[in-house]
């Protein structure tokens, strides 16, 4: 049963939609933006690095980057993002959310400009310096995936809460798009040319109540956001946070038997998502290409290529990715995040077989568009599904005091899958005849067999999503059992 909530808290819970609300979407969703903006840019500027800085004078064919170095370029910015979001979700629990998303968004600006001035003498160096500097960059974006969803997940109300969060994520389609537009528009440039103010965000009520036991600042602090008289409680959180259930830690028996099936689920899932969302993002041109949709490399210069490709891209995020992400928005606290989910991988599966299973069918002139077509559906169901829902979810069902670090580690687990396809598919998809695949790649097993295995790994994705608890409608206390259980001790 139940028992009796924090006003402060309640408050929160019960609030009508105002400005406030969207105020935190544009201030947490910012950030999405430019995370989207700098991981996906890079799959637009490894063309254009390798004609410049690769080019074998006399070659009939451009310049591309080396198995290795493309590898590190992808890469290295999720191994920084990995360890971005264990470390940025610790500390959010330890200083506070507020100040630690300060400290992210600092360094992701920083390392955002520093990527593009990369300098060296010779190519190694400048890819050296660029990978440096997007690692660090990933470290920054790392952080921003924990804290902007804890951020949103606290100061949203109980009814609209999903979709609050969702739009918080769903600038990343708006960074994704940004992307493409830019280059095209920089690419169409040069391919013709040569032949607000701050707002004051204080911490969340939920970490200043139940984190730092601060119930009069808590109180104060969303007095001046809600425009409503609160009373501080502290006597009532002070006996809160005395109660058994609101002291275990992450690594105790109380916490396996409590979330332990939680946690599994959503780092599963997130895992088993990003392997297959972030090959298909990153390595769509070069699919593609494999069925003849954009032109061989070879009969375009270096500008014409990136301009085709940001074209395709671009088209993609614009018909499918967008839409998907507010889908989700639109329909998350009506259908629930289980259901969204389930379908998401669901549709993945089936539309990831039906491209493979025939996969010489679609490569003939006269059935490329619906091969396109089927393809950007993959993208529409994804962020109409679990890239959304795995980032709403673990900013809802933890305990307090470890909700940054739980989602910390379910999105850390994310981006090694994300590490795993940006690596794997990359050497994956190389045909299977050595002699046909790119300068300096081993023989893989070919695009079809690439789209299979990700069909196996959307499946596995829907089986996981059976360990994820559904929490719509629900208070972020009642899902995490902080209010329910200690009112039981009372009784």
């Amino acid at each position: 049963m139940a028992g009796e909530q924090l006003q402060v808290l309640n408050a929160l819970d019960v609030a009508k939609t105002q400005w406030y609300h969207f105020t935190a979407i544009i201030i947490a969703g910012m950030g999405f933006f430019t995370d989207a903006y700098d991981l996906f840019c890079i799959s637009l500027v490894t063309k254009l690095l390798g004609r410049v800085y690769y080019h074998v004078e006399g070659s009939a064919n451009p310049g591309s980057l080396p198995p290795n170095v493309s590898a590190a370029v992808n890469g290295v910015a999720f191994c920084g993002t990995l360890a971005g979001q264990l470390f940025f979700g610790w500390l959010g629990d330890k200083m506070g959310r507020k100040r630690v998303y300060g400290m992210t968004l600092m360094l992701m600006c920083l390392c955002s400009v520093a990527s593009g001035l990369s300098f060296g003498k010779q190519p190694k160096a400048i890819m050296a310096t660029l990978c440096f500097f997007r690692f660090w960059l990933g470290f920054g974006i790392g952080g921003d995936y924990p804290l902007s969803a804890t951020i949103m997940s606290e100061y949203a109300n109980k009814k609209t809460r999903g979709a609050f969060i969702a739009a918080v994520f769903a600038m990343q389609g708006f960074g994704i798009l940004a992307g493409g537009m830019f280059a095209i528009i920089v690419s169409a440039t040069f391919d013709a040319k040569f032949n607000a103010p701050a707002y004051m965000m204080p911490e969340t009520a939920r970490y200043t109540a139940l984190v730092a036991k601060d119930a009069k600042r808590a109180a104060a602090d969303m007095s001046k956001v809600l425009k409503a008289d609160i009373v501080a409680e502290q006597q009532k959180v002070e006996k809160i946070a005395e109660k058994p259930v609101n002291a275990f830690g992450l690594f105790s028996k109380e916490f396996l038997s409590r979330h332990g099936l939680h946690l599994l689920g959503t780092t599963s899932t997130w895992f088993l998502l990003d392997i297959a969302f972030y090959s298909q993002n990153l390595f769509q041109k070069d699919i593609f290409s494999a069925i003849g949709w954009i032109p061989p490399a070879k009969t375009m210069n270096a500008i014409q290529e990136v301009y085709s490709i940001a074209r395709a891209q671009t088209l993609i995020a614009l018909c499918s990715t967008v839409p998907g992400y507010w889908f989700t928005v639109a329909l998350i606290d009506k259908m629930g995040r289980f259901a969204i989910q389930l379908l998401g991988f669901s549709m993945m599966t089936i539309f990831m077989f039906a491209l493979a299973i025939p996969y010489n069918h679609w490569t003939h002139k006269d059935n490329r568009i619906a091969f396109v077509a089927m393809y950007s559906l993959t993208f529409f169901f994804a962020n109409f599904g679990p890239n959304a829902t795995t980032f709403v979810v673990p900013a809802e069902i933890f305990p307090a005091r470890l909700r940054s670090t739980c989602h910390g580690i379910s999105a850390a687990s994310g981006k090694l899958g994300a590490i795993v396809g940006a690596f794997g598919f990359l050497y994956l998809a190389q045909n299977q005849d050595q002699a046909k695949a790119d300068a300096g790649y081993p023989a893989g097993i070919g695009v079809r067999n690439s789209l299979i295995v990700l069909g196996v790994v959307n499946f596995l994705g829907m089986a996981f999503t059976f360990l994820v608890p559904e929490s719509k409608g629900k208070s972020l206390e009642e899902m995490s059992g902080e209010n329910e259980d200690s009112n039981e001790a009372e009784a």
